[in-house]
């Protein structure tokens, strides 16, 4: 906490050293339709390996490089600025950071942008394959807590995380959500769902060949198609079933049993809360917000595996489904991006 809010404060620093007399033009602010975010890049932006940003900057034309010095990364924009986008670094630290950087920005009017936060993400074989992508209903906090290590923690319990200000796991009364829990606009979820609820997702062998590794669990080995749950965001790279159980356990605490776990993330929540504070004050409206996470690895062992064992061959850069997840990521995506942007003299003032 102390270097996210160490972070913050530089930004804001940064931004007040520009002074009234520095402001720019308002003729030259850049007021974009959308705003896509993605978390992390290899090498560079174009031309080499891909990660979450590349397609994006490559198939929209995203060509321009705005410096952005508080944040991980500069802003890209294509020729005409309706859509910008932005890598946040990875963890929840360097997401908040880096949204916060880019919303107090005065170069950018964001107050009727909409944003598409899109990234590759582990799945619950329980819930849906890899190659899949799962709109984000809801956003669960996996970071704040107390926490005893397993070997430790008292006999009898399932694990040995516990909520802030509570004295074992999942006691009840629920405490506040306002921390933990970031929800997204149903009703635009539901339009983003519905308009791409039949995109053709790639797929390849090696994701055919571990999906079918996965004997018991149904989903986990049916072609990947495009879902809706939630996701539990922590700066923690976790895996195995009982990880796995943790994250269904606290999902389904935290949101009262209105949400579903099915994905993992590692920046949501920092994006989410950043996003949430600029809309409080003003800068952005929380209510155009979309997340989107596309499953390139399972959280979980298979049967027969340890999960030390599936931690250690899913790989930064090389999970058996990366390049099918960033193409759903770029494929789903951008069939919102679009149509926002086609359907801006509705959608400016009209939230689908």
């Amino acid at each position: 906490m102390p270097r996210l809010v160490g972070r913050v404060f530089a930004a804001v620093a940064f931004l007040l050293l520009l002074g009234a007399s520095d402001a720019p033009d308002a003729a030259a602010v850049i007021a974009p339709k959308v705003v896509v975010v993605a978390m992390f890049e290899i090498g560079n932006d174009s031309g080499d390996k891909p990660g979450e940003f590349q397609f994006w900057v490559e198939r929209e034309h995203l060509t321009r490089l705005i410096p952005l010095p508080a944040a991980f990364h500069g802003v890209r924009t294509n020729a005409d600025a309706s859509v910008i986008g932005i890598v946040t670094g990875r963890g929840n630290t360097s997401s908040a950071s880096s949204i916060m950087a880019l919303g107090l920005d005065p170069r950018f009017d964001l107050r009727k942008s909409y944003w598409v936060i899109a990234g590759i993400a582990g799945i619950d074989p329980k819930k849906g394959s890899i190659g899949s992508a799962v709109w984000t209903d809801a956003v669960v906090d996996g970071d704040l807590s107390h926490e005893i290590d397993a070997r430790e923690m008292p006999h009898g319990w399932g694990s040995g995380f516990v909520p802030l200000d509570r004295t074992q796991p999942y006691e009840q009364p629920v405490p506040s959500v306002d921390e933990m829990v970031y929800r997204l606009n149903p009703a635009l979820l539901h339009w983003a769902y519905t308009l791409t609820r039949n995109t053709k997702l790639v797929d390849n062998a090696r994701a055919r060949a571990r999906r079918m590794l996965y004997t018991g669990y149904p989903r986990a080995q049916a072609p990947p198609s495009v879902l809706v749950g939630a996701d539990v965001s922590s700066s923690r790279f976790w895996s195995g079933v009982l990880s796995d159980r943790w994250a269904n356990d606290w999902t389904r605490y935290y949101t009262h049993g209105r949400s579903t776990y099915v994905t993992t993330a590692m920046e949501d929540a920092g994006t989410l809360h950043s996003l949430t504070a600029l809309s409080r004050a003003g800068r952005v409206d929380i209510n155009r917000v979309l997340l989107l996470r596309t499953a390139s690895d399972y959280d979980m062992q298979r049967p027969g595996e340890t999960a030390e064992h599936s931690l250690n061959s899913e790989k930064y850069g090389a999970y058996s489904a990366y390049l099918p997840a960033l193409e759903a990521s770029y494929r789903v995506g951008s069939r919102v991006v679009h149509a926002l942007v086609a359907g801006w003299p509705q959608y400016e003032t009209q939230i689908p």
